[in-house]
């Protein structure tokens, strides 16, 4: 087992930002995932994969965008979305599966 699948099979949620270095977009992202982490503290945890970095998983997880966030539990996807996401609508989808 890798590291990212030892992060994403845990049993806590896991939010994974995959980004790229060169995208204006990701940064604007930053600020929400912060804010996440700070409402959630050790609840779940962010991880950041740059796509150009990590091309192996870019393409096992069909990323075409970025940035383009995926939230695991237990190994599973729970929760995808394309672009920017607000801290509320994250928050909301990450209700059902904090502990």
């Amino acid at each position: 087992m890798n590291i990212f699948e030892g992060h994403i099979n845990g049993s806590k949620p896991v939010i994974v930002d995959f980004s790229a270095e060169w995208s204006g977009t990701d940064k604007m992202l930053e600020p929400v995932l912060h804010e996440i982490k700070e409402k959630t503290g050790e609840k779940i945890s962010v991880l950041k994969i740059d796509i150009d970095k990590e091309p192996s998983l870019k393409e096992l997880y069909d990323i075409r965008t970025v940035p383009t966030l995926i939230i695991f539990k237990h190994g599973k996807v729970i929760w995808r979305k394309n672009g920017i996401a607000t801290t509320h609508e994250i928050l909301e989808h990450l209700s059902t599966y904090v502990e």
